[in-house]
């Protein structure tokens, strides 16, 4: 008898070590743990977005959890994988969390060409990857599969806010942008969402231009001879910014042409005291929404780190918060397609207010906020002062998708 029972569970260990390698989409019992991967820019060019998003998701898991990390007597479990704003590395490191570290779920990346680069691996390995807070509307549109989620906003969310901002009858616009998928999807949504300025001239430059001197020049050439308002509008992020340059130009002026933009973390809005007036639309900012849980995120980031939570340690938050309200709603079941039909129409309530994942697209629907910059000697930064809150059922925002 005793032979026969080794033999079973030989057989039985043998079965599940085949099923776990050849089936990476099925979630064998894994005891009491919730694996959570984290793949993000610890490193590179998005270092700063990167270490935001990690301290925002910590921040939700804990809100969500009251505490205690844990769903249904589950454990959470964050692995974290620096991606270095690299494609190809962010690809394998994902294949790895799923593969080898039995993820259950995923979160990242900082930059949308490594989500690019990730998103087949999701479908792949039949797991869900919540993207934050990488933003290219083609992750939520022509490369979309089923397993992708999203909380950040998307390009025609920044799109159609900043269209409210700066769409005025006669206005001519410059567009000054990175020259990858996060400026090039911008700049698409952009000109769709306009209805009554023009768009007369698009400069692309390399992510990591520092000389801004040829591509504004450029632009200048293009804005300066037109009849009516100018601006240049820019679409940048990382931690080389051309708003210095832009600034020592002087152009409002020389030329009448003025700058404008989206929002940014604080480090890069410090530029931006050097446009008052300017508005945009932006994502967040942490004196803006008022509800419970951007208080809570707003006093215990001050408590933990003297300051105030950034642009990415909201959306951090915010995915932090949908895997928590799913996993609840779900008492636990990491299932895949479990998952995804708990996450399809979910609502659930950030530092922003409420989202919603659209079931269509996934993307989570979200207000944006017209700012006015206003110069604070109290701050280091252009206060972005709220005209208004431009809410979810405002924005028509297209599903790009092929589903």
């Amino acid at each position: 008898m005793r032979l026969t029972t080794r033999r079973f569970a030989l057989a039985a260990a043998t079965l599940a070590a085949t099923l776990a390698a050849t089936l990476p989409g099925l979630t064998l019992a894994a005891g009491n743990e919730i694996r959570i991967a984290h793949v993000y820019s610890k490193t590179g060019p998005l270092e700063a977005y990167g270490k935001q998003t990690q301290i925002g998701l910590m921040m939700g898991l804990q809100y969500a959890t009251g505490g205690t990390m844990t769903v249904a007597g589950k454990k959470l479990v964050v692995i974290e994988k620096d991606d270095q704003g690299k494609p190809d590395v962010g690809k394998s490191l994902l294949a790895a969390a799923y593969g080898d570290d039995k993820a259950d779920i995923a979160v990242g990346p900082s930059s949308s060409g490594v989500a690019l680069a990730m998103l087949p691996v999701a479908e792949e390995y039949k797991k869900i990857l919540l993207v934050e807070p990488a933003v290219a509307d083609s992750i939520t549109g022509d490369k979309w599969n089923k397993y992708i989620f999203r909380t950040g906003r998307n390009s025609s969310q920044d799109a159609i806010g900043n269209a409210v901002a700066s769409d005025i009858a006669g206005l001519n616009i410059g567009v000054l942008a990175q020259d990858y998928a996060f400026g090039r999807d911008a700049v698409k949504a952009y000109k769709e969402a306009l209805k009554k300025a023009k768009i007369v001239h698009e400069e692309y430059l390399p992510t990591a231009t520092t000389d801004f001197t040829a591509g504004i020049q450029r632009l200048v050439d293009a804005l300066k001879d037109k009849p009516g308002p100018k601006v240049i509008a820019v679409v940048w992020a990382g931690a080389s910014t051309p708003f210095g340059a832009l600034a020592a130009l002087d152009l409002q002026k020389r030329y009448g042409i003025a700058v404008g933009s989206g929002g940014n973390i604080l480090p890069a809005m410090a530029a931006y005291k050097q446009f008052p007036g300017m508005e945009g639309a932006t994502y967040y900012y942490f004196g803006i929404p008022k509800n419970p849980v951007n208080e809570w995120l707003v006093a215990n980031h001050y408590k933990q780190f003297k300051a105030p939570p950034d642009f990415f340690t909201a959306g951090g938050m915010s995915a932090g918060i949908a895997i928590v309200e799913a996993l609840k709603k779900t008492a636990g079941d990491t299932t895949t397609n479990k998952l995804i039909k708990t996450m399809e129409g979910m609502s659930f309530e950030t530092p922003k207010g409420k989202m919603t994942f659209r079931a269509e697209d996934h993307q989570a629907m979200q207000s944006m906020y017209h700012f006015r910059i206003k110069v604070d000697p109290a701050f280091p930064w252009g206060v972005p002062e709220l005209v208004r809150e431009i809410k979810p059922e405002e924005m028509a925002v297209p599903i790009r998708n092929k589903r």
